[in-house]
């Protein structure tokens, strides 16, 4: 029986959170080989500001349920990025048109981006 790490927990919750949402590209990248900021960042974004509010809501809310409070939260209902702190698992959600402005993807390219099929499992 393999066990899951808290942080993998943390990130798996914010995963099904944002798709619950139907938050559109979710990615996790693996960065604790690269950075001692966090082990993953997922990024994700909404197709408009009301879809990115529901979507950082509905992670705030599952993680919370699960005991995991945010260290800090960036950005407010008209921010076109919110950057959600939780220590280990920093959640980006990104309107499309700033996603591809600010490219995180590229700019932590040397993380491992993990497949989502095979990260949400246990």
């Amino acid at each position: 029986m393999s066990t899951v790490s808290t942080e993998k927990m943390m990130a798996q919750i914010a995963c099904k959170a944002i798709d619950d949402k139907k938050g559109q590209d979710i990615k996790v990248i693996d960065i604790h080989t690269v950075s001692v900021i966090a082990d993953y960042f997922v990024i994700a974004s909404g197709t408009n500001s009301n879809q990115v509010q529901a979507i950082v809501d509905n992670v705030e809310e599952q993680l919370g349920r699960a005991g995991f409070e945010a260290k800090q939260i960036e950005g407010n209902r008209n921010s076109s990025w919110i950057l959600m702190d939780y220590g280990d698992v920093i959640v980006h959600v990104f309107d499309e048109e700033n996603r591809l402005f600010y490219d995180l993807e590229r700019i932590w390219r040397d993380g491992k981006v993990l497949e989502m099929d095979e990260f949400l499992e246990k």
